[in-house]
């Protein structure tokens, strides 16, 4: 079945970089991201997998954890792990799912149900829907669906930028309006009535629209 925002994220048990993750217990009662790739020693993946890494301090700070997945073999992982690190400068800081019958990417809806072979003997082509990123609550259901084309790179500042705005509007009763960035202006949500909205912000809001309540972040 297609996977939808709200929908309950698949569990499964994988090998990776780090160990043998059960993926439910590894996100725990914080956030997460699951990013994929179409196959290891990759050109683009190669320059998101070291990127992610270096913005592993920031995905920290928000209480989200990150996880990558590729259709190789955790041996081929770490070996591809070394070329990362001396090409874009960070180790990597997170686990990689070794995903060599497809399991995970069909559990995902990543690839056709009936994709099959060892990974060894598919190209990145074969794989080529293998390119996702999914944002996770600790509700374990998911906040956010992006897929690339292989051609080109993920923008993580965006990632980060799309968590920031729903860890936001889960603890306040708020909407962030277009390239909204942290510490600007949102919207109030409406179903929030403006009697409700002097309660919640008793320091008022600008309302260009009566359905347009613009109200400075609350922390």
């Amino acid at each position: 079945m297609p996977l939808r925002i709200g929908d309950e994220v698949p569990d499964f048990t994988a090998e990776t970089t780090e160990g043998t993750v059960n993926f439910h217990e590894w996100i725990g009662d914080g956030w997460a991201i699951l990013f994929s790739h179409p196959k290891d020693f990759t050109p683009v993946c190669t320059t998101e997998l070291g990127y992610m890494a270096g913005l592993m301090p920031e995905f920290k700070k928000r209480n989200c954890k990150v996880i990558g997945l590729s259709i190789d073999s955790v041996s081929d992982h770490s070996k591809w792990s070394k070329d990362i690190e001396e090409t874009q400068g960070h180790a990597i800081n997170y686990p990689i799912i070794g995903d060599t019958d497809l399991h995970v990417a069909k559990l995902y809806d990543m690839i056709h149900p009936n994709a099959s072979g060892k990974a060894k003997d598919r190209t990145a082509a074969d794989n080529a829907t293998v390119r996702s990123v999914f944002v996770i609550g600790p509700d374990k259901k998911i906040k956010l669906m992006i897929s690339y084309p292989m051609s080109t790179g993920r923008n993580f500042d965006e990632v980060l930028r799309v968590l920031d705005s729903i860890q936001l509007t889960a603890k306040h009763k708020v909407a962030t309006p277009v390239n909204w960035k942290q510490g600007e202006d949102v919207i109030i949500v409406p179903a929030v009535s403006d009697e409700e909205a002097k309660k919640r912000f008793p320091g008022g809001w600008k309302a260009p629209k009566p359905y347009l309540r613009i109200v400075k972040q609350p922390h």
